[in-house]
Order: C-alpha cells, then sequence, then structure tokens
C-alpha cells in the first residue's frame, strides 16, 4: 500500500507528501476570509478619510451591509470584521479623527455612551464573563486602522484563549457577522 511519504516527486522540486489533500497527520481550519486582513485589503492608504477608510465607509451603508449595530448622533457601533471573540464590537466617531484628545465634548461623551451600550446589548445576548475595552492609538500601540479612532469592546468567556488561538493562531467563531449583528441590534438597549 503506497502512503504520502511514498508519493512520487512531481519535478517541480515539492517534497514527497507535500500538498493539498495530501493526509499528513495534521488538522486544518482554513480560513481563507482572513487573507483580505492579511493583506491589508480595506486599510487606508493615507490618513484622510479620502484614502479609503472603512469607519468613514460604513456609516453610508445600509446597517446589515455595514454591519453597523447601533448610530448615535457624533458615533456609531459596528462590528470588527476580523473579530477576536464573537460579539467584537467597534465604537467609532463618525469623524474622521486619529487622536482620543481630538475628539469634541460630545463625541467622547457618546463613544462612552455607546460603549455602556454595548456592553448592556453583549451581555444580554451572549452573558460574557468579562470584557476586554479600550483603545489602541496609533500603529505601533496595535492600531490596525490608526488613522480613525475606534475603541473595541471584546466579551470574553473562561477558555476562549485555548490551543487553537495560541497554537494554531486561529479563532473560532460560533456564528457568522451578520447573525451576531441582528442579535446585539435586538439587545441593544432603547432610549
Amino acid at each position: 500500500m503506497r502512503g504520502a511519504d511514498d508519493a512520487p516527486d512531481d519535478g517541480a522540486g515539492t517534497p514527497p507528501g507535500a500538498g493539498t489533500g495530501t493526509p499528513d497527520g495534521w488538522e486544518r481550519l482554513w480560513t481563507p476570509h482572513r487573507m483580505a486582513y492579511i493583506k491589508g485589503e480595506g486599510k487606508p492608504t493615507g490618513p484622510r478619510a479620502e484614502d479609503g477608510c472603512p469607519f468613514c465607509r460604513a456609516p453610508g451603508l445600509t446597517d446589515p451591509e455595514g454591519l453597523v449595530v447601533a448610530r448615535g448622533k457624533t458615533a456609531y457601533a459596528v462590528l470588527n470584521l476580523y473579530p477576536y471573540n464573537s460579539g467584537h464590537l467597534l465604537v467609532c466617531p463618525y469623524r474622521h479623527v486619529s487622536d482620543y484628545t481630538g475628539l469634541d465634548t460630545d463625541e467622547t461623551a457618546e463613544i462612552a455612551a455607546l460603549t455602556q451600550a454595548g456592553i448592556h446589548a453583549l451581555t444580554g445576548a451572549y452573558s460574557p464573563q468579562g470584557f476586554n475595552v479600550g483603545m489602541n492609538l496609533g500603529t505601533v500601540a496595535g492600531a490596525g486602522i490608526a488613522a480613525h479612532l475606534h475603541q473595541h469592546i471584546v466579551p470574553r468567556w473562561g477558555g476562549d484563549t485555548n490551543f487553537m488561538s495560541v497554537i494554531g493562531q486561529t479563532k473560532i467563531l460560533p456564528e457568522m457577522l451578520e447573525q451576531t449583528r441582528v442579535a446585539l441590534a435586538e439587545h441593544w438597549p432603547r432610549g
């Protein structure tokens, strides 16, 4: 019986047993949608709103298309396209501003109010055991899109960081973003 290691060389220098579909003892979870994130697709090409900022673009779409969960007067809540956990929300000012100290009083207050409302909605929809809430200001601080300030609200559960994310660098998400948006919109506090 011929095994994967007995496969002939393909003439292109590919070692025997290597290649898509060839059994090699490893289980794989394919996440091709993340390639857009890895390649930086959808990121602004510069510091201005006109440079393709996704946080300036999202509010101009319908809520389902833009994954917008809630809208305020100066800021809005949107799902992260590349979430750390299910329900990972971002609270963004409509205005294209990169620095927290550049927010005006109304924007600062509304970002805080939307953050509280997001925590309430996530608690009602998913009952997380904790949250990470914060901002990464600047690329060196970890901001993937540094040109447009955004606050993260990441729901957390015991055991949500396991071998898949630590070793496999793969996150398991139990539902599609569209389903998460609907659930959070339904649990968003009114008034």
